[in-house]
């Protein structure tokens, strides 16, 4: 065995060829990160939030603890165990379920 093994002669062609791939490679990954940007900032850009009722009238003596909203309409949860629905539109109540709590 020799001490100082002579270095193995490197292929040019080969260099070239991983040079070419890791630019590409490079460039892709760049290319995703900016697509990925892009769909970030259009995605968040855009006020996708729904549209809240500027006020909500509840009957007399009622404290609300949770609402929802869902197409043409939206519910208030109060304290009594109560679900009151009202029309998304006009804002009149539409319905009253009472919640069961026995078990």
């Amino acid at each position: 065995m020799t001490e100082n093994p002579e270095p193995q002669p490197v292929d040019p062609a080969l260099v070239k060829y991983l040079r070419i791939l890791v630019t590409t490679l490079t460039v892709t990954m760049i290319a995703g990160v900016v697509v990925i940007i892009g769909l970030l900032v259009t995605r968040f850009a855009t006020d996708s939030s729904p549209a809240f009722p500027a006020r909500i009238t509840l009957p007399d003596g009622t404290t609300a603890t949770a609402f929802t909203r869902g197409q043409g309409w939206y519910a208030v949860v109060t304290q009594a165990d109560e679900i009151l629905i009202f029309d998304g539109t006009t804002g009149s109540l539409r319905q009253t379920i009472e919640i069961n709590n026995t078990p």
